[in-house]
């Protein structure tokens, strides 16, 4: 009893397909204005978050570099630090902390 109830749903779909083939000519169908519009509206979204995703990754590339370059000089200002506290030539401190004795003139 299923089987015939269903073979005669396919039947009956299979008619209404055949029929429905007929109803419209596929070389006279067209996406029509609604179609173009639709499309172009996709187009222009994709074009902005292209140009925003190329903007935001520029401003990170950006922002690393001024990053590097900071810490480069905050290094560099350090060791210029280090060196102007000791003081430059003989004026090291040794093992014990002390200052060696310079001749005085």
């Amino acid at each position: 009893m299923l089987v015939d109830s269903v073979r005669s749903l396919l039947s009956s779909a299979t008619l209404v397909l055949a029929d429905g083939k007929e109803e419209f000519d596929p070389d006279t169908v067209t996406p029509g204005v609604w179609g173009f519009v639709v499309t172009f509206l996709v187009m222009v979204a994709v074009l902005l978050l292209v140009l925003d995703m190329v903007r935001r990754i520029r401003r990170t590339n950006y922002r690393a570099q001024v990053r590097a370059q900071i810490d480069a000089e905050n290094e560099a200002a350090a060791r210029d630090a280090e060196l102007a506290e000791f003081g430059e030539g003989d004026d090291r401190p040794d093992a014990s902390g002390e200052a060696p004795d310079r001749p005085t003139e």
